[in-house]
């Protein structure tokens, strides 16, 4: 049964980016997180109580409440780039075991504990990232390796707590996926007309879908 191998939280730290601080120093919680539909991008921060936002204007609020990274990514990680990477160093909320978070499907839905989630798009990374992680180059090395992870919206508000399982509860039709819409938005352009009818993307990322469309 896939799970959640730990649920990670940041507090607002000193960071060598526009924003000047950042919370992606994401550090693993003991005991349960109180998990909430922030609210729209820009007044909303985090799904999770106590997790720093900085850029509130770029991150956060409900489409991008919760980041979720496999470990299993995290693992092919530290092959490549040879160092250790603990649980939240990608600034992820959410590290789970046995789920394969990039292939997820857009509008998935997750019930973990009390609470539902739903996967609403794919990470793009930022030069905060690449800051924090001090890789040369890390944007377009991340960016050719597909494996963003995945926002989640807050469908059902709870608490979330390490060690809990995470049941699918239903997989949309359309059959996109975070890795698709990855692709997509970052190096392969022509895909773009999959994601035209994909109701569960964020409505900022759809109408950025049909103005690009519409300029070929």
């Amino acid at each position: 049964m896939p799970s959640i191998l730990s649920v990670n939280v940041g507090e607002r730290r000193p960071i060598a980016a526009k924003s000047g601080t950042s919370g992606i120093d994401k550090r693993p919680v003991v005991g349960p997180v109180a998990v909430r539909a922030p609210g729209p991008k820009g007044t909303g921060g985090s799904g999770l109580v106590g997790d720093h936002i900085s850029d509130t204007a770029n991150h956060g609020g409900d489409d991008q409440a919760v980041y979720a990274y496999a470990r299993e990514d995290l693992d092919a990680w530290e092959d490549e780039l040879g160092r250790p990477l603990a649980n939240g160093t990608f600034g992820e909320n959410l590290t789970t075991a046995g789920l394969e978070v990039t292939r997820a499907v857009i509008g998935e839905r997750w019930a973990v504990g009390d609470v539902v989630l739903q996967v609403s798009c794919p990470r793009i990374p930022c030069v905060t990232f690449a800051v924090w992680l001090g890789e040369q180059r890390w944007v377009p090395r991340f960016t050719r390796a597909r494996v963003p992870g995945a926002y989640l919206r807050v469908l059902v508000p709870g608490t979330l707590v390490a060690g809990a399982d995470v049941r699918v509860l239903d997989v949309p039709a359309h059959g996109v996926t975070v890795a698709t819409a990855f692709a997509a938005f970052t190096t392969e352009p022509g895909l773009l007309p999959l994601l035209r009818d994909v109701p569960e993307l964020p409505r900022e990322d759809s109408e950025a879908i049909a103005q690009r469309l519409a300029r070929r």
